[in-house]
């Protein structure tokens, strides 16, 4: 049975300033579309592997290209909904050296913030799918968002899907009565792979490792596995636990790896030093992708997924806007240790 991947969530609008402007000096934006599900479809279907994206958007310009632009990539458009007023936005203005790079967003009432459960034939959505991916930036959208999610992986977890969910915190987005803590735990008991950060675990779980600095530039992989271990006890289901590994030294200067854990084993991945970042925006999305793929195409072999996962994000680092367009040769060359970047001719 060939694999096919199914992503739940909200793509926005990206509306960006050029180069390192600030909001308050650029005339002008950049437009491009992006979304942790979205992102994580792309990187999929760049890969080769059967992605679909499911999202609701209304009718109207904007969101119909939107959609031409994740057909442009392969992805699987056939399940969106349409309805609702507005296409969210987000503005994002990139930061340099020790400026941190700023989001506004402007997602309010999107078309999906007013999904309500029942709207989605998950059934016909699931029909032929291996694996079903949402992140916790969908519950944070609305109530209705939330419980459209915990539908489709209850739906999923009967049908034998594997589930894997990106934590993702995001605090300002959790505005419509509950707090991740209450809503999360729910969803996440229904997943088999878990990722996230240092901050995701301990902001909606209240896991965290001790004597960890990130902002040190340097951040120690195995004061993780108490992490990973404290989720695997309290989300039985889950059978591997993944952690991403970012070292800021600044807003251009980032190391970046992450940890693999099976319940037995602590995988650790090559650290990357990654020191003229052109678009860090969607580098969690790389990372899933390249996860779902190597555990897909690698099964068996953890440690290999887990490479992969680490090189394709690093590599998205160097791609503006938010999808990773790296390529399965790419990824393999720099897993190789090939990080040269000379001309390929």
């Amino acid at each position: 049975m060939s694999n096919k991947v199914v992503t739940f969530g909200e793509i926005m609008l990206r509306l960006a300033t050029p180069g390192f402007e600030r909001f308050s000096q650029s005339r002008q934006l950049n437009a491009t579309f992006g979304g942790g599900e979205a992102n994580v479809a792309v990187s999929l279907a760049n890969y080769g592997i059967k992605a679909d994206f499911v999202t609701r958007l209304p009718k109207n310009d904007i969101a119909q290209s939107c959609i031409m632009d994740l057909r442009k990539y392969n992805v699987g458009t056939d399940h969106i909904l349409f309805g609702g007023d507005r296409i969210g936005i987000y503005f994002l203005e990139t930061g340099a050296v020790a400026r941190s790079s700023k989001v506004v967003y402007d997602r309010a009432n999107s078309a999906i913030a007013e999904i309500k459960p029942g709207m989605v034939d998950w059934d016909v959505v699931f029909e032929g799918v291996t694996w079903f991916h949402w992140t916790g930036i969908t519950p944070a959208i609305s109530e209705g968002a939330a419980l459209a999610c915990k539908e489709a992986i209850e739906i999923a977890n009967r049908k034998g899907i594997t589930v894997s969910t990106d934590l993702n915190f995001r605090k300002n987005l959790w505005k419509w009565g509950k707090k991740a803590e209450e809503i999360m735990p729910d969803l996440v008991a229904g997943c088999d792979v878990i990722l996230g950060n240092e901050e995701d675990a301990e902001k909606v779980f209240g896991i965290h490792p001790k004597g960890v600095d990130v902002t040190s530039g340097h951040v120690e992989a195995a004061a993780y596995e108490s992490v990973c271990t404290q989720l695997m006890e309290r989300f039985p289901r889950a059978k591997k636990v993944i952690i991403t590994l970012r070292g800021s030294v600044s807003a251009n200067h980032n190391t970046w790896s992450g940890v693999l854990y099976d319940g037995k084993t602590l995988f650790q991945a090559p650290t990357y030093n990654i020191t003229h970042i052109v678009d860090r925006v969607g580098g969690g999305d790389s990372f899933m992708g390249g996860l779902i793929y190597g555990l897909i195409t690698y099964p068996g072999n953890d440690q290999k997924a887990l490479n992969f996962a680490v090189a394709a994000s690093c590599l998205k680092h160097t791609i503006y806007g938010d999808y990773n367009l790296a390529t399965v040769s790419e990824i393999e060359t720099l897993m190789s240790g090939d990080g040269s970047g000379r001309v390929s001719r």
